[in-house]
């Protein structure tokens, strides 16, 4: 620490030589410091070693003005969840100047992003202040009024968060040299069980001394270490939109679950032939790109035929509505600041980006496939499949169930449903098992009836353009009473069912048994294996 007024004859070069600092950082530090105050101590070094200290300690008595004073420092015992967790920093001067940030001093520790941003309030408790006497020349003459205005200082509240660690381990190890994310939620509190980005970075790279150039080397990484892709990337869904598609439509009565639709390849092309699409269950099943292209239409015009291109305005109008009402479109309000919300497309976009209020159907058929303007976050996919478990609603993902003594924030509390009916979320949910565990489903690599546990969920291969296409897969287990609700994204890694879905499966068995039965181990060999990405060619 630094009082400037202290400060007499400074001898520059040995100072330095012994602080193992450049002369023009010294400099800036000291004009930084006066520009604070000359009579109030700042800090000028920060994150000193261990050696440092003791070098600097048995010469401090030749530079009057500067001291050195403890502090509580953050580490992490975790290598993981970096992303969530975030970091500290010293807080700069502009937040200093902020009303916010009046009660901190120069040199304190802020989050900067993550929990420690998000729970700073809580995080950081209240300072103590003590009133000292001091003359003209700076000189403490004891206590005001006997500390009769002091306060103490008050403890920062622990965070208790919801992640399973052993979990967040897996899932890190099953990422690992590729891109993409797995976020994990408990169904029926909301509670986040693993959010994996990847790829990743030890928490503890952010902190101790140096925290600068390492933080530089990873906003550097041509990788995006930093990028917290759950939260941040926007993805088109792919094919486990069909499953909210098929809902909306189920709710405003357009379509049965025993409607059928031909798989018609004028209309959009499937990826494989398959048995009639004669209900619901069997075109989730097989993922039939045509049965969703005329679920879509159906919702969307409604049998109208006065304007084909206002028919179609307010139809997906009144669609985007229902749709967003699955948390789609917007922030869905996780306890971390960098979240983004993703896109559900109105009329209104299409109008602007195709300069013209004449477009139909067909200009947006895509969206029923999950593809096109439609995009959303690693986060919204995984409450998808919670909404689909509850049966219709779903609590605000969050990471922190406990603060201090109590609960959560009061906004992950709160009960949100969907406007579904729970009847038609049991129409769809048999095939979706189906996709899983039944015979020549597109998820089959998922299942897990071998360790007796039932899984309901949705592969999809997400078009790319600039290289292979995206694998996904989301679901959720056991399907009769569920316990995790989970989203797996890969990048460039073919097709939902032959990386996404086994890795999505390991995940769950992990949560749900504890452990991995030893005969599925190979499937941890075979997600490391570049050919693992070709197993089936499934949507």
């Amino acid at each position: 620490m630094v009082v400037p007024r202290e400060v007499k004859q400074l001898d520059t070069l040995r100072f330095c030589e012994l602080l193992q600092l450049p002369l023009q950082e010294v400099r800036e530090g000291l004009k930084a410091a006066r520009s604070y105050s000359r009579v109030k101590a700042s800090p000028l070094v920060q994150n000193l070693s261990t050696q440092e200290l003791a070098t600097i300690q048995d010469n401090l008595i030749d530079f009057p003005g500067f001291s050195i004073k403890a502090r509580m420092a953050r580490s992490y015992r975790t290598e993981n969840m970096a992303h969530a967790l975030g970091y500290v920093g010293s807080i700069t001067p502009g937040l200093l100047q902020s009303e916010r940030f009046a009660k901190y001093l120069p040199g304190d520790f802020v989050g900067v992003n993550g929990l420690e941003s998000f729970y700073e309030q809580q995080l950081m408790g209240r300072r103590g202040v003590q009133y000292k006497m001091v003359n003209v020349r700076g000189i403490e003459k004891g206590a005001f009024r006997n500390g009769e205005f002091d306060t103490l200082s008050v403890a920062g509240q622990d965070l208790h968060t919801s992640i399973d660690i052993e979990l967040q381990k897996y899932g890190e190890m099953l990422m690992k040299n590729k891109r993409g994310y797995i976020v994990a939620i408990e169904p029926k509190t909301g509670e986040i069980l693993a959010m994996v980005s990847a790829p990743a970075y030890e928490p503890s790279i952010l902190t101790g001394k140096g925290m600068g150039n390492r933080y530089m080397e990873l906003q550097n990484d041509t990788t995006k270490p930093l990028f917290n892709r759950p939260l941040m990337a926007k993805y088109s869904p792919g094919s486990v939109f069909k499953v909210v598609n098929e809902l909306v439509a189920l709710q405003m009565g357009v379509v049965t679950p025993q409607t059928a639709f031909d798989c018609n390849w004028k209309l959009v092309r499937c990826t494989h032939r398959h048995e009639y699409p004669s209900n619901v269950g069997i075109a989730i099943k097989q993922s039939c790109n045509p049965y969703f292209y005329q679920v879509m239409r159906a919702t969307v015009l409604r049998g109208r035929s006065a304007n084909r291109f206002e028919d179609s305005r307010l139809g997906l109008a009144d669609w985007r509505h229902k749709v967003m009402a699955f948390g789609l479109g917007d922030k869905l309000g996780v306890d971390i600041r960098s979240e983004i919300g993703g896109l559900v497309p109105s009329p209104e976009y299409y109008d602007k980006r195709l300069k013209t209020r004449r477009w139909n159907y067909k200009t947006v058929y895509s969206l029923s496939i999950g593809q096109g303007e439609l995009s959303v976050t690693g986060l919204q996919m995984a409450n998808i499949m919670a909404i689909v478990a509850n049966r219709g609603w779903y609590y605000t993902p969050h990471f922190v169930r406990g603060i201090g003594t109590g609960g959560p924030l009061p906004q992950y509390t709160v009960r949100r449903t969907v406007g579904v009916d729970a009847q038609h979320f049991e129409a769809i949910i048999p095939g979706m098992q189906a996709v899983v565990d039944g015979r020549g489903g597109t998820g089959e690599n998922a299942s897990l009836l071998d360790v007796g546990i039932s899984v309901a969920g949705k592969t999809g291969t997400v078009q790319n353009y600039h290289g292979e296409d995206h694998a996904t897969f989301a679901a959720f287990a056991p399907a009769e009473d569920p316990k995790i609700a989970i989203a797996v994204f890969i990048e460039n890694a073919g097709f939902g069912g032959s990386s996404a879905a086994p890795m999505a499966s390991l995940m769950m068995e992990k949560y749900l048994r504890g452990k991995v039965a030893p005969w599925r181990h190979r499937w941890e060999v075979w997600l490391q294996s570049p050919a693992s990405r070709f197993i089936r060619r499934h949507r």
